[in-house]
């Protein structure tokens, strides 16, 4: 990936694959205002180019991922106000991330602190140097998440662990993490950009309106009783089988299977 001064730099891998870097090594990755912008940026990016099909936030070297809000930039806000207008902005990146028509993958390339972990927890996959560690160390500093980590965090680990990771500010290992399902795979640092690469490859074999259709059923899933998920799912499937892409696909199937003599 390019080097450069910029807080957020990016890079077009291939013709679907869109990687963002926070760039911040001598601040530990940690989250700026600048860093906000070139997110900003990433979300109009990847929202107003279609052949993106997954994004793929990571750090820059490898000892950490993001170790959350700058303190020492934030220090300066002092009033409720200014506080909520900050969490609602980045509140508002992570949404549209979480949000996105596209895949969305967390790189973590090393240690995600505080607001670190809440980044990461607004990607569909989690991806972990087994190195890493992730610290909800919101409350040394009195405070609780504020970018929608704890509501992100409940809806991935039990209430107990969640409560119990943030009212002693723990050090999870990725173990742990795997086991609580806070992340989704760990793999070495040699590897990890390999895998990932693989990962992303598979997943931008399919275009961003069966992309989208996949996340918002999930969702649905979460949201709404049984039967009328099934239903919703059933109607969805429905209007993909008449597209001429599936139409395609099965023909191209079928001449090959007859060719193959199969």
């Amino acid at each position: 990936m390019p080097t450069n001064s910029k807080p957020v730099i990016t890079e077009m891998r291939g013709d679907h694959i869109f990687i963002a870097k926070i760039n911040r090594p001598q601040a530990h990755n940690a989250i700026s205002f600048e860093v906000m912008d070139g997110l900003e940026s990433v979300c109009d990016e990847i929202e107003q180019n279609e052949d993106i099909r997954v994004l793929i936030l990571t750090g820059e070297g490898h000892k950490f991922f993001a170790s959350g809000g700058d303190l020492k930039q934030f220090a300066d806000l002092k009033s409720e106000q200014e506080a909520r207008k900050m969490s609602m902005r980045m509140g508002e990146v992570l949404r549209r991330i979480e949000s996105a028509d596209c895949w969305t993958i967390a790189l973590i390339n090393g240690d995600a602190y505080g607001g670190g972990c809440e980044v990461m927890l607004a990607f569909d996959f989690r991806i972990a140097a087994k190195h890493a560690r992730f610290g909800f160390t919101q409350g040394r500093f009195y405070l609780t998440p504020g970018w929608g980590g704890l509501t992100r965090l409940i809806e991935r680990v039990n209430r107990s662990t969640a409560l119990l990771w943030l009212g002693t500010q723990a050090l999870v290992d990725t173990e742990s993490a795997l086991i609580a399902g806070l992340i989704d795979m760990a793999d070495s640092s040699s590897q990890l950009e390999n895998h990932i690469m693989e990962m992303a490859e598979r997943l931008s074999e399919n275009d961003r309106r069966i992309i989208k259709v996949m996340k918002e059923g999930a969702t649905y899933a979460q949201k709404y009783p049984h039967r009328e998920s099934i239903n919703n799912e059933r109607t969805e499937f429905s209007k993909l089988w008449a597209t001429d892409e599936h139409h395609r696909r099965v023909e191209a199937f079928l001449k090959r299977k007859k060719t193959d003599g199969l």
